[in-house]
């Protein structure tokens, strides 16, 4: 089958592999239909290539169609349409039952000591192969593919894989009050997406921070109030302070994550430390390796006082210094992780499966074949072209 690879720092290849095949009772082997690039993946084109290997395949943001199941599978059969979870759950463990997929303790990956394993991200959870190819091998198949229904374009159930649940869990942690406030920092995929959950579940204000124009305009044209980070960079806490009364609002969404505008000098360790060979390299990011926290620290200054913070955006170092003194003066909440896919679903489909309340129609501005993928890592990571979301098709 045709795949995209890992090669190298900025380089990914579209590449002819071994098919993937049943090799345990309850696998499942989808024929990929959509994937998705998010953003994420940029992390492992520019930072996290230390803990990949050349060969493996990327891509967490796969539906498809069931080509094979397993002798134990009885929740799906061939020919059934489906969305794969970025994240890897059992259904069935303690962590699973309780809600927290993305901690099932079926496949934690104990060697890093990470939480589930995800498709197509790092040996940090699991080295899976992932769904930026045309079949992708589905373990758990009793309980993790989504079946959804036959009708509508792909473009209406692809996000399940991922976008949606980030976005639900990120606006559900919060914990907005009804009426109240909130700002969204980054206003790519989920951050967008993030903003119109947040007004369909009734926040009265949000407010979204950006400096790229495609997707400020995006986000005006959905009602949300968008600042310019290129206006505001040196008084975006005045101009939100301006917008709440001088208090801030209610909560904040860090949906940037590691690779955060500015701090050049972290930016160049950063890009340094991917440099290294693996073995040192490793090492370092595991103990010592510094993010770009540029929007974690606006997102502390811009909460109100007894304010919650909810991050989405991916963090992975181990040494970032945080302003301990001013988040407990402000009584600020924190909440974050990996998305729970499962947990999410039963208030996400009914949202997919009559109207479009989200847009989820229209949410993708690039519909490309799997054979230009390298050249759409290239594009996203440069923001250029007005690439928001990328849909691939194999």
């Amino acid at each position: 089958m045709r795949a995209l690879t890992w090669q190298g720092r900025r380089d990914v290849r579209v590449e002819t592999v071994s098919d993937p095949r049943i090799e345990q009772s309850d696998d499942v082997v989808v024929r990929v239909t959509s994937t998705g690039i998010c953003g994420s993946d940029l992390h492992l084109y520019e930072v996290l290539g230390p803990f990949l290997d050349p060969g493996d395949i990327l891509g967490h943001e796969a539906m498809g169609v069931v080509e094979e199941v397993g002798p134990q599978v009885r929740a799906v059969s061939a020919g059934d349409r489906v969305v794969i979870p970025f994240n890897l759950s059992c259904g069935t463990c303690f962590m699973c039952c309780q809600g927290l997929h993305s901690q099932c303790e079926t496949t934690q990956v104990h060697e890093y000591g990470s939480g589930a394993s995800l498709f197509g991200y790092t040996k940090l959870y699991g080295q899976v192969p992932g769904g930026q190819a045309e079949y992708l091998r589905v373990p758990f198949g009793n309980h993790l593919p989504i079946k959804v229904p036959e009708g509508p374009a792909d473009d209406r159930f692809v996000y399940l894989s991922d976008v949606l649940p980030t976005a639900w869990q990120a606006v559900e942690y919060a914990s907005v009050p009804p009426g109240g406030s909130l700002t969204v920092l980054g206003l790519g995929p989920v951050g967008d997406m993030a903003t119109r959950i947040a007004q369909h579940r009734g926040a009265g204000l949000v407010i979204g921070v950006d400096l790229v124009d495609e997707r400020l305009e995006r986000a005006t044209a959905h009602g949300v109030t968008c600042l310019d980070l290129r206006r505001h960079e040196k008084d975006l806490l005045e101009a939100v302070h301006e917008l709440t009364h001088g208090r801030g609002t209610d909560a904040v969404i860090d949906a940037v994550g590691m690779e955060a505008h500015g701090n050049s000098m972290t930016k160049a360790a950063q890009w340094a430390t991917s440099l290294l060979p693996d073995g040192l390299a490793r090492p370092f990011m595991e103990k010592a390796g510094l993010d770009r926290l540029s929007a974690l620290y606006a997102a502390i200054d811009l909460v109100r006082r007894g304010g919650t913070i909810s991050i989405s955006g991916v963090y992975g170092g181990a040494l970032d210094p945080m302003p301990l003194l001013r988040m407990f003066d402000k009584q600020i909440q924190f909440r974050m992780g990996q998305a729970n896919v499962w947990r999410w679903v039963p208030d996400i489909l009914p949202l997919l499966t009559d109207a479009d309340p989200l847009g989820v129609d229209n949410f993708a501005t690039h519909h490309l074949p799997l054979e230009d993928a390298p050249q759409a890592y290239a594009a996203f990571q440069a923001k250029q072209d007005g690439m928001i979301k990328t849909l691939l098709r194999p």
